[in-house]
């Protein structure tokens, strides 16, 4: 599970491993149609980032990251991230295999 330490009242530090990719990805793939835009932006944005740079917030597509994590990071005024590469990669593993489907759903909406 995501370790949010509390830095001071305005700064957070947030540590993340491979299971909380598994378990951002298990919550996708429960509900596809609620996620759609954020499988669709990690699957398509993460290679720019080089996978391991990635950001939740440049594309609006944190939604999935806050429901893992439990609370919303931007109510501070600074947040870090740490995570091994194996994070990204797992996560990237499991947007790509949800991607498909995520493309039906977003198709359905326009």
């Amino acid at each position: 599970m995501a370790d949010i330490l509390q830095l001071s009242e305005t700064a957070i530090k947030i540590s993340v491993d491979i299971p909380d990719a598994l378990s951002m990805v298990n919550e996708a793939a429960a509900n596809v149609e609620g996620f759609a835009h954020d499988i669709a932006v990690i699957y398509e944005k993460m290679p720019l980032f080089d996978y391991t740079n990635f950001c939740f917030y440049a594309y609006n597509s944190a939604q999935l990251f806050q429901r893992m994590l439990g609370m919303d990071p931007r109510e501070y005024t600074s947040f870090s991230l740490d995570a091994p590469d194996g994070f990204f990669y797992t996560l990237y593993g499991g947007m790509a295999a949800l991607y498909p489907q995520a493309q039906s759903v977003l198709a359905e909406e326009k």
